[in-house]
């Protein structure tokens, strides 16, 4: 799998005893660090009400980052699209792109947010729910950025963006059958994110085999999105991933708490009853640089993309950085 390219998808954790601030400089840093190893993009994602991810807004974590790096790809992963007005999106990634030319991705999600609380929080007209119209959100939102608006309609004007002739590429994101169906009417790119749901492959099959050729993509485009961390050791990676698996752990219980320290994580799940072995599972690739490496490209396999895109928590910044390193290595991206 020589073709095979890797991204990172940043989720911006926050540390127990660290300042979510500390957290999105450590974004900065890593996305430096991810260029300097061959990585293709760097993604940034979107989560509120929640002491464990730092970033809420991707558009104002991207800006820093394309401004901090000079090569890599930067984007979303995504911006969640029914909280916003499609023209505010395409105005803001139009402006991104015309301050960084062909740089510039705008990956989309319909996810409404961390609980229901936040998401009528996140609303402006609280008077009642939201409607659920995110087809015809991503439509409009194509419209403005395709230049593509109906001669008659009342938004026909808006389409004059302030970042032309610079347009972002667009990903649709998701991790059911209905994304897959929509991203391939529309014709665009799939980001599907197996971390989330690992029974994707057929979903990114029907995506390949219904995709309908679009202005901007004659082909489909997968990317598989997985959860991996990558240490000297196949026991050193098992040790580092338990402050997540504690995390992830009382999330489900519905407890927020920040990446808990690796020893306190440890105590926590030994102290936990044995896994329900019916309970579904979630893919987490961990382990040794050879033993990553074969995850990751039988990943890729199952869902037949050319890009992998990789999320990465631990408590410790550095065993974040020295993970993307291993794994880059392991890659050989830089050569």
């Amino acid at each position: 799998m020589g073709d095979l390219r890797l991204s990172v998808l940043d989720q911006a954790p926050i540390s127990e005893g660290m300042s979510g601030a500390q957290a999105l400089r450590n974004s900065v840093d890593l996305a430096r660090f991810s260029e300097s190893l061959g990585y293709d993009r760097y993604w940034v994602a979107e989560h509120h009400g929640t002491p464990a991810l730092a970033c809420a807004s991707p558009e104002a974590l991207i800006g820093p980052i394309a401004a901090s790096t000079s090569r890599i790809r930067v984007g979303s992963g995504g911006v969640m699209l029914p909280h916003y007005s499609p023209l505010k999106v395409a105005e803001t990634f139009s402006m991104l792109s015309g301050l960084h030319p062909d740089r510039i991705d705008l990956g989309l999600g319909r996810a409404a947010g961390t609980d229901p609380t936040t998401t009528f929080a996140l609303q402006r007209d609280r008077r009642q729910a939201s409607p659920d119209d995110f087809p015809q959100q991503l439509v409009e939102l194509m419209a403005y950025l395709e230049d593509d608006m109906p001669a008659d309609h009342p938004f026909r004007r808006l389409t004059r963006l302030p970042g032309l002739p610079h347009t972002p590429e667009l990903w649709l994101l998701g991790s059911s059958p209905q994304s897959g169906l929509w991203a391939a009417e529309l014709g665009l790119p799939y980001s599907f994110a197996d971390f989330i749901n690992p029974n994707g492959a057929e979903i990114a099959k029907y995506y390949r085999e219904k995709f309908t050729p679009s202005k901007s993509l004659d082909h489909p485009r997968t990317m598989a999105a997985v959860w991996a961390l990558c240490a000297d050791t196949d026991e050193e990676a098992r040790r580092l991933a338990s402050s997540s698996k504690m995390m992830f752990t009382l999330f489900f219980q519905g407890q927020l708490i920040p990446i808990p320290p690796v020893e306190k994580a440890l105590q926590f799940l030994g102290d936990q009853p044995p896994a329900d072995p019916r309970a579904p599972r979630r893919r987490s690739i961990l382990g040794s640089p050879e033993t990553v490496r074969r995850g990751i490209e039988e990943a890729a396999k199952e869902y037949e993309a050319d890009e992998v895109m990789i999320v990465t928590i631990t408590y410790d910044h550095d065993a974040r950085r020295r993970s993307y390193e291993l794994i880059a290595k392991e890659f050989d991206l830089s050569s």
